[in-house]
């Protein structure tokens, strides 16, 4: 495909105008670009503008930004109501629902009403890019470009091309991601990515441990934020995302792995999602956000809690060595999507150097040894650098 020229005077449509779709619209607009904003319901896109305008205003008031920048970036937004009014468009960035052949009809449309050189990205969380770029008979302009919620706060941008993608496009679209002030990542396309792949055994590990009674769930958040410094538990933060999306992540990465046990969904999440306990947005999850709501009171025993972190932890880190070992993405980028994506408060490469990677394949070992499972098998690049010595950085 021909090189288009990623620079402010290109027109940015977004589809989706839902909280991600809109966070990512104030993005691209706050950088200088003109944007088109869509949503198959025309009372979203309405809605979502005068939201916009609520938290510019606000933004103003914190002396975030100035008047005159709030201003800018109000006409720099600009409503679209029919798929059509997107023929303009040099860069389109879909943030529809996370289902494939919805996003792949969507691909199929949009191909014929933009110009032969615009870029079709997708901010898939999980989703293959390389079958949503299969819907389209010029698959080489299609590339993932997943970002975090909440857009405008969230550094982290992973850039995903697909089997089809055009070679000089991921580099292009990593350089408009560093105009736009966020932080580019380079993922293979695979499962998960990056974030979604090497994160799941902050959730599935915890999950497994409340599943066998070695700790409720508020000792095991107590015990990741005591012992690893982590912000938020994994308890607290499936929460916060919401246990739905948390459950569907899981289930996907699960199967598009082919069931690999190290991925598996955890009866309690499905419990938690048929019981509409979805988290912070229906004011119940793991925890009670009614006002007033007594919530149980960790079991602060250090001990318990060193064994609950050290487990959560290498289990991570060897995620972390997989995606490496399988070239997904490079140590630096492992790392900078992990500290930038989800906040963790060290790489987790970095982090296992400082462990001692045999610590980590002795422990992962031993858990490997009691429970028979290749949930708990080592990495190879672990067992080789554990066995030379070797340190990721």
């Amino acid at each position: 495909m021909k090189n288009l020229i990623l620079d402010k005077n290109c027109i940015v449509a977004v589809i989706g105008a839902g909280a991600m779709g809109s966070g990512i619209a104030q993005v691209a607009a706050t950088a200088g670009h003109q944007v088109l904003l869509f949503d198959t319901r025309a009372e979203v896109v309405d809605k979502a503008i005068a939201t916009l305008l609520i938290t510019l205003n606000k933004l103003v008031e914190k002396q975030k930004i100035t008047f005159e920048k709030a201003d800018q970036i109000k006409n720099n937004i600009h409503p679209a109501y029919k798929l059509e009014d997107l023929k303009d468009a040099d860069l389109v960035i879909e943030a529809i629902i996370e289902q494939l052949h919805v996003k792949q009809e969507l691909f199929r449309n949009l191909e014929v009403i933009v110009s032969t050189n615009a870029i079709l990205a997708s901010n898939t969380s999980s989703l293959s890019v390389t079958a949503i770029a299969a819907s389209c008979n010029n698959s080489s302009r299609v590339i993932g470009l997943h970002f975090f919620n909440p857009a405008p706060l969230m550094p982290l941008v992973e850039v995903i091309p697909a089997m089809q993608t055009d070679v000089n496009l991921p580099l292009q679209l990593k350089q408009l991601m560093l105009d736009w002030n966020k932080v580019p990542v380079l993922a293979k396309d695979t499962p998960g990515f990056i974030v979604n792949r090497v994160a799941r055994p902050f959730y599935g590990e915890a999950l497994r441990i409340c599943e066998e009674g070695i700790a409720d769930h508020a000792t095991i958040d107590w015990a990741l934020k005591e012992f690893g410094g982590f912000k938020m538990g994994p308890f607290e933060l499936m929460d916060l995302i919401g246990n739905d999306i948390n459950y569907t992540v899981t289930e996907t990465v699960w199967t598009q792995c082919y069931f690999d046990p190290r991925y598996r969904p955890s009866i309690i999440q499905k419990r938690m999602v048929e019981s509409n306990r979805l988290g912070r947005k229906v004011g119940k999850g793991y925890y009670d956000y009614e006002e007033g709501a007594i919530n149980p009171e960790p079991n602060k025993d250090s001990i318990l809690g060193k064994q609950i972190f050290d487990r959560v932890m290498v289990m991570l880190i060897n995620e972390a060595a997989d995606a490496l070992h399988y070239k997904i993405a490079s140590k630096e980028d492992i790392d900078l999507a992990m500290t930038k994506g989800v906040n963790y408060p060290k790489g987790l490469l970095k982090w296992a150097d400082e462990i001692g990677i045999d610590s980590v394949v002795s422990h992962l070992n031993n858990l490997y040894e009691m429970y028979q499972e290749d949930r708990y098998r080592s990495n190879i690049l672990l067992k080789q650098m554990a066995n030379d010595n070797n340190k990721f950085f």
